[in-house]
């Protein structure tokens, strides 16, 4: 695992014992107290000045190394002097740039990502070996194995990856990373609050510097963070998403979001918690009906894990599209749907052409085409703005079956968070019509609830708490609805248990659906939700 230290003052050698080794130190209790307890705290080696395409290693500087909070490494990982890392990884972007031009020359041909990255990894490797035998010459002492591979690591990361944040990138525990600012990090882990940990760049200016190197990384488009282009939306690998701004905000401000349950089934979501196998039994046959689904909840609840399982219900025979602003669902690549057209939308380079930005393409722009793709099923992974109305008309105009998520904070809001959306879409939009297409496109709304008691030593419980069927236009001309799953506070129970049987029953018994699983008020719960305030003790 790697690992991107926290150095703190120097620490003075005691002569003759290892200690004096500049990468062998012993830290003060103090600071072993504030050290991962996973591995013990060594030393760093320092950079001096970079001349000439080498090394000349300056003086010796022993400095005890903390391991980041929630990097759990399974070795010890020498502490790097991040100088060094940059200016290594400065030399060999300059190198690979050269050895990639004569190869395109040579060939007509772009070297791919692997062959950049396997490229990379040689001159990675050469020009710390330069370095580490200039160091040894030096000192009179050579670095180890462990600390060499620790700094090709590091400058693999700053050159390919994402630098000193992909240890937290690399940790599966870690949910968010939240950056105000290159020396101001906060992540949060599984069931714990936010937590303060070491600084991913020494300076904003650093900072922004790795956001555009993963901005160029991410081949979706022109995205870029500018004076002209102030906000940046990408995905990392491993599916996470981030999203930065710069310009508009004091310093560079970075939000992290990571999928834990990128592959779950609905099976998994009933072993994690977020709905039992009523429920469960209940969406499946939902989807294999071909209703149209409106997932909503608040943000990080688990709308896009829930949609993404839900989707794995569908015939793996059928052709669908999926539209992102970011890819987060990843259906194309997770195997189950044989015939998946992935499209994501492509940000604008920051001019502005008829009040728009040149190059843009939304979401709504790519449903027409997404239309002609002979696709049985539309998935938009969020739907924020004027697309609500072309997804409303796929769902209406189409076979069925399509799928979307919403933002929205209660069940009860979501039919006037759709109508506010409708009316973004032009000036002929009503509150009457959008409610008629709502009531005429929409099937059911799932809505998924998080109750946070990390604060008082809990966790953090993700559920479905609500099940809407729209069952047309009631007679104020609102969309009328049918609670068939909601909580029950009678029984101390927050999640989704049986309430009325849906009018589309027999669509669902003609699935397979056993519509017995709906006369139990308990749902297939064994007890109410076990919570430190509220509930049924």
């Amino acid at each position: 695992m790697r690992g991107s230290p926290l150095h703190q003052g120097p620490v003075p050698a005691q002569p003759g014992g290892p200690a004096a080794l500049p990468w062998a130190v012993t830290a003060p209790p103090a600071q072993v107290a504030r050290a991962s307890t996973t591995a013990a705290p060594v030393g760093q080696f320092t950079s001096g000045q970079y001349t000439a395409g080498q090394f000349a290693p300056g003086p010796v500087r022993a400095v005890p190394a903390l391991q980041p909070v929630g990097v759990q490494p399974s070795g010890v990982r020498a502490a790097v002097d991040q100088q060094v890392a940059r200016e290594l990884k400065r030399q060999v972007a300059a190198e690979l740039h050269q050895q990639l031009s004569r190869l395109a020359d040579g060939s007509g041909l772009e070297a791919d990502r692997a062959t950049r990255r396997q490229r990379g990894r040689a001159l990675i490797e050469e020009a710390v070996a330069r370095w580490s035998d200039a160091y040894a010459q030096t000192h009179g002492i050579p670095p180890t194995r462990e600390q060499d591979r620790a700094l090709s690591e590091v400058v693999y990361d700053l050159l390919f990856r994402a630098g000193r944040l992909q240890p937290y990138l690399d940790d599966p525990e870690i949910e968010n990373i939240l950056i105000n600012g290159c020396d101001d990090v906060w992540i949060s882990r599984v069931h714990q609050p936010l937590r303060q940990v070491p600084p991913v760049a020494d300076t904003d200016e650093e900072l922004i510097e790795l956001l555009q190197d993963l901005a160029r990384q991410h081949g979706g488009g022109e995205r870029s963070l500018s004076t002209a282009s102030p906000t940046l939306a990408l995905r990392l690998e491993g599916g996470m998403r981030l999203q930065a701004l710069t310009e508009v905000t004091p310093r560079p401000y970075v939000a992290i979001r990571r999928h834990r349950v990128a592959s779950a089934t609905l099976p998994d979501l009933v072993e994690l918690g977020t709905l039992d196998s009523t429920l469960a039994a209940f969406l499946a046959a939902a989807i294999r009906a071909r209703k149209n689904v409106m997932i909503t909840g608040t943000q990080g609840v688990g709308k896009t894990s829930l949609l993404r399982a839900m989707a794995g219900e569908i015939p793996p025979d059928e052709r669908i599209g999926t539209l992102e602003s970011e890819f987060e669902l990843w259906l194309h690549t997770l195997g189950h749907l044989k015939q998946v057209v992935p499209m994501e939308a492509r940000e604008g380079n920051g001019e502005r052409v008829d009040g728009r930005s040149a190059g843009e393409l939304t979401i709504g722009e790519l449903i027409p085409a997404a239309l002609r793709m002979t696709l049985s099923r539309i998935i938009v992974g969020e739907v924020r703005s004027a697309e609500v109305v072309p997804m409303l008309r796929v769902m209406t105009n189409g076979e069925g079956g399509s799928m979307c998520t919403l933002h929205a904070r209660a069940p009860h809001m979501v039919v006037d968070r759709i109508a506010e959306l409708c009316l973004e879409y032009g000036a002929h939009m009503t509150d009457s019509l959008a409610y008629r297409l709502t009531a005429n496109a929409v099937d059911l709304i799932v809505h998924v609830a998080m109750v946070d008691e990390t604060a008082v030593g809990g966790r953090r419980h993700r559920f479905v708490s609500h099940v809407l069927e729209i069952t047309g236009l009631g007679e104020s001309g609102r969309p009328a609805m049918n609670t068939v799953f909601g909580p029950r506070p009678d029984l101390g129970e927050p999640r989704a248990v049986p309430h009325t049987p849906p009018q589309c029953l027999d669509d669902l018994r003609r699935t397979g659906f056993d519509a017995g699983l709906l006369q139990s008020p308990y749902g297939s719960w064994s007890a109410p939700l076990a919570l430190r305030i509220g509930g049924v003790r």
